[in-house]
Order: C-alpha cells, then sequence, then structure tokens
C-alpha cells in the first residue's frame, strides 16, 4: 500500500516505522521541519523515540499534501484536541478513495464526540476505522511483539487493514465495535492516572487490583450506555490496554498520576513529559458523558476532582473506600 500517517509525536513515528517494515511505502507527516530533517538524515526521532534506528524506506515530510497524495490509507495520530483542524485540512488534499483511521485515543472535549465521529463531520463519506489496543510506541519502534485491534464497521476494509498491519511482531484482529473500541481506548488514561496516584501515595499490589478492576466495571458501564459492546471491554481494546496502561512504566498518564500522588502539581506534572497524557482531558469528557448518560463512575469523578477541584489525591483514595456499601 501506499500509506499516509499524520502526527510525528511518538506513537505516529511507531507506527510510520512499523509500516515501512511490513512493505509499505510510507510518508510521515510532522509540524517540526527540523525533526522531519533528522529522521530523514539520521534516521532518528530524537524528541520522542530517542535511540531508535528508524528504517531507511520511512519519508519524513512538513507538507500535508505531500504525505497524503497517492495514500490508499491514511492513519492520523495526533492528540484529540487538535484532530478536527486536522480533519478539516486534510478535506482538501486527501485522494478519494483513502480509508482514515483513527490512533487516537481520546475525545472531543467541547463536543464529547469520538475522533471517529468527529473525522465522519469533516470527512463525510470516507471509510473511517480504528487502530487500538495495548500498544507502547516504544516497543512498536522497537519491533517487540504486539496485539491490536481495527475496527469498522465496514468488514471489507477492516480486513484489508489487518492484512496490512500484520507482521511477525504485530498482530491486528477485527472487530465491528468502533464504539467500543474507541471509548475503552480514551477511558482507560482516566483509570490510568487513578493508578498512577496509588503508586505515588505507597500503596501496594491489593490497591492497584482494586482500582483496575472497578475501573473497568465503570469503562464498561459507560460503553454499554453509549452503544458499544461489553464483551469489547474483555478484550485487547478494554481490558488489555487498561492493565498496560494502570501499570507499564512508559505510560505517560500512569506517570502524570504518580507525580500527583507525590504532591507535585498538575501544571509540574504535565512539564515532565513531552508526551501528551490525553487522560487528563478526557477525565472532563468521561464525566460529562457519564452525567448525560446517567451512569456511575466514582473514579472519574474523583480524578476530576484531584486534576481540577484541588482535591488532595489521598482524600480521593479515602472517599473511594468509603462510598455506600453494595453487591459487585
Amino acid at each position: 500500500m501506499k500509506i499516509g500517517v499524520v502526527g510525528g509525536g511518538s506513537w505516529g513515528t511507531a507506527i510510520a516505522a512499523h509500516l515501512v517494515r511490513a512493505g509499505h511505502e510510507t510518508r510521515l507527516w510532522m509540524r517540526d521541519a527540523e525533526r522531519a530533517r533528522a529522521i530523514r538524515e539520521r534516521r532518528e526521532n530524537q524528541r520522542y523515540l530517542p535511540g531508535v534506528v528508524l528504517p531507511e524506506g520511512l519519508q519524513a515530510t512538513t507538507v500535508l499534501a505531500e504525505a497524503v497524495a497517492g495514500a490508499e490509507t491514511v492513519f492520523v495520530v495526533i492528540p484529540s484536541e487538535f484532530c478536527r483542524g486536522i480533519y478539516r485540512e486534510l478535506r482538501a488534499v486527501l485522494p478519494a478513495p483513502a480509508a482514515v483511521v483513527s490512533a487516537t485515543k481520546g475525545l472531543e472535549l467541547e463536543s464529547l464526540l469520538r475522533m471517529t465521529q468527529v473525522a465522519g463531520e469533516e470527512l463525510p463519506g470516507r471509510p473511517l476505522a480504528v487502530l487500538s489496543g495495548p500498544s507502547f510506541a516504544l516497543e512498536v519502534a522497537q519491533g517487540q511483539p504486539t496485539a491490536v485491534v481495527v475496527a469498522c464497521e465496514q468488514q471489507a476494509v477492516a480486513e484489508s487493514l489487518q492484512r496490512a498491519l500484520s507482521t511477525r511482531a504485530f498482530r491486528a484482529y477485527t472487530t465491528a465495535d468502533v464504539i467500543g473500541v474507541e471509548l475503552a481506548g480514551a477511558l482507560k488514561n482516566v483509570i490510568a492516572i487513578a493508578a498512577g496516584i496509588i503508586d505515588g501515595l505507597g500503596h501496594g499490589h491489593n490497591t492497584a487490583a482494586a482500582l483496575i478492576t472497578r475501573g473497568l466495571a465503570e469503562v464498561m458501564r459507560l460503553t454499554a450506555a453509549l452503544g458499544g459492546r461489553p464483551d469489547t471491554l474483555s478484550g485487547l481494546a478494554g481490558l488489555g490496554d487498561l492493565v498496560l496502561t494502570c501499570t507499564g512504566s512508559l505510560s505517560r498518564n500512569r506517570r502524570v498520576g504518580q507525580a500527583l500522588g507525590r504532591g507535585r502539581t498538575l501544571a509540574a506534572a504535565l512539564q515532565e513529559t513531552a508526551m501528551v497524557a490525553e487522560g487528563v482531558r478526557t477525565t472532563l469528557a468521561a464525566c460529562a458523558l457519564a452525567e448525560r448518560a446517567g451512569v456511575d463512575m466514582p473514579i472519574s469523578l474523583q480524578m476530576r476532582a484531584v486534576l481540577y477541584e484541588g482535591k488532595p489525591p489521598r482524600e480521593a483514595v479515602d472517599q473511594l473506600m468509603l462510598r455506600s456499601l453494595k453487591r459487585e
């Protein structure tokens, strides 16, 4: 395939590198001209994937039209807050038959829309798919074995993407549950911040296991209320990604939570990572969606209080433990 990847952060660069190794002609778009030149000349994205040697065939450009020219598929891998603007720019330059794959794990805060809904508004009539699952960018870039999910309502598109992505080190599964996959990918970041707080406060494995399990329950409730399939939450896009993000040392959302648990302010916690922690904004969207749907999401509500209302993290944990008793 000819493939365009829009977004030169860690995940976009990792996906682009993987696609080149899978045999596809791949162009990567990024805003930073110096970083694009470094990829072309030194085969490294030093800011986001330092030390990883990128494949020779990877082309990097700062011209969006050049990145997607002739592309059969375009992956959009940028923070959720910038997606609408990029989809709007793509409208004028995207080849007519190209499918669009969202690899953004977030929600649009203003509208509470999922990323494929945003893309559908800006690029009507396009085949739209989602790439998600437990996949740290660094490990994908290093070629470590990884399994992901491709979600698309059109089975032929999902299977085509599955074949294009799958290699000995990268296995893709398919599903038609776009809603479940997107919500799982976005909402798990909120629980990951809570998991980091648990660690930062010095709590142990019992506490973390309880948090992950109850976090999965509330993500499942909201996903079902919004039309997703509950069984999706027990698969790679749900439980798999949740466990990875809540426990892995490469998780940027978990690192933000750890800093908060150790007494840092949110501003200081965010300064410690060069990459976007989507869970910070998604917390607001998750709580708004839950309130609109009438769904109980106590962990997300406590994270909103910690992130935006100044509640001490230890007090938030205490309030979760002292909620009224009930059946599981």
